[in-house]
């Protein structure tokens, strides 16, 4: 395959061409960037050097409709305009930021405050949570890759909201991240001095991914929730973590919760139901495609604890690219992902 990367610069787009890298089916990649054409790519980045000693090309649409995939990893608010020109000259499609998640305009110009994409291409677009919309994934032309922190949540959530097993009514969520989900591009939040032995909560519930996991919780559970999600930076570079609170329905039991993801993803080779509560962690997903789920009920208060664990550039970002990538090609699902996390 011929694969093409829209805004390899950012640290998805790294993580992009990491894994495709060694993906035996891509044979040709080439990068494109909006506001650094012919920039050698290794002078950008020296730990590439003799890797891709290559110039960063310009945006072409004629170029760029003569490849198999295009990804695209930019901000929020770039796609929109980037990717509606390329939608129906013959490659498939893959955008990582937000712009065509969400199926309402109305409600996407209210959480990330842009202009949005064509309804018409929205309409066109499959929410590409692999795990749950393969179906949909195999015949798509356009991909919305799920954000990182939903891909976290839904995946522990979705098999006990879908069997009944917890109540949609009351869904309390407290993730956190590291750094790098803040991109590359210098920010106050994110400077090291600032960050540094910092615990901090932010957009406190107003996360443009609130109407996205919501909106999946719909489309995959078949119930309405309005959820409470806040979310937090941790000083460290890569993972999530996110912790959901929920009470489970009368008489559900610790066995019937961990036999519902165990039952539900028994044939995903990239989620992992862990029984040990200190073997779950970010540092044992990171670098890799895993998604690590946990759950434990409380008797006393029959309240549930569930926690999904993924690297947030790659089961959040790259990784469900190309898994995606994978399912529209008929490829196994871990072609190109099979890398132990890097524990240390």
């Amino acid at each position: 395959m011929k694969v093409g990367i829209i805004g390899a610069t950012g640290y998805g787009g790294l993580e992009l061409l990491r894994f495709l890298h060694n993906h035996k089916e891509v044979e040709h990649i080439d990068l494109f960037t909006s506001s650094e054409e012919g920039t050698i790519f290794s002078d950008k980045f020296p730990h590439l050097a003799d890797l891709y000693n290559v110039p960063l090309q310009k945006i072409d649409y004629d170029a760029l409709a003569k490849y198999d995939v295009v990804f695209a990893s930019t901000p929020s608010g770039v796609s929109s305009s980037l990717f509606p020109p390329l939608v129906g000259l013959g490659p498939k499609l893959i955008d990582l930021s937000g712009d065509f998640r969400l199926k309402d305009l109305a409600s996407y110009e209210h959480w990330y405050k842009k202009a949005p994409a064509p309804q018409d291409v929205v309409n066109k677009s499959v929410y590409g949570l692999t795990e749950w919309n393969e179906q949909e994934i195999r015949g798509a032309e356009l991909i919305a890759n799920p954000g990182c922190y939903p891909t976290a949540v839904l995946m522990s959530l979705l098999p006990l909201l879908k069997h009944q097993l917890i109540d949609p009514s009351f869904l309390v969520i407290d993730a956190k991240s590291g750094i790098s989900g803040a991109g590359n591009k210098p920010s106050q939040a994110a400077h090291f001095s600032e960050a540094n032995e910092s615990f901090s909560i932010y957009k406190i519930n107003e996360h443009q991914h609130i109407p996205e996991i919501e909106q999946a919780i719909r489309l995959f559970a078949g119930v309405d929730t309005t959820i409470t999600f806040n979310t937090h930076l941790v000083p460290m570079t890569r993972g999530i973590l996110a912790t959901s609170y929920a009470q489970v329905t009368e008489g559900v039991t610790q066995q019937q919760l961990i036999d519902c993801l165990n039952e539900t993803y028994k044939n995903h080779p990239f989620i992992r139901v862990i029984q040990d509560a200190n073997a779950i962690g970010t540092n044992r997903v990171k670098g890799s495609n895993f998604c690590d789920i946990y759950v434990k009920l409380d008797e006393r208060t029959k309240r549930a604890t569930i926690i999904g664990v993924i690297d947030n550039l790659v089961k959040g970002a790259a990784g469900q690219a190309i898994q995606n990538m994978n399912v529209q090609f008929g490829l196994p699902q871990q072609t190109g992902l099979q890398l132990v996390p890097y524990f240390i």
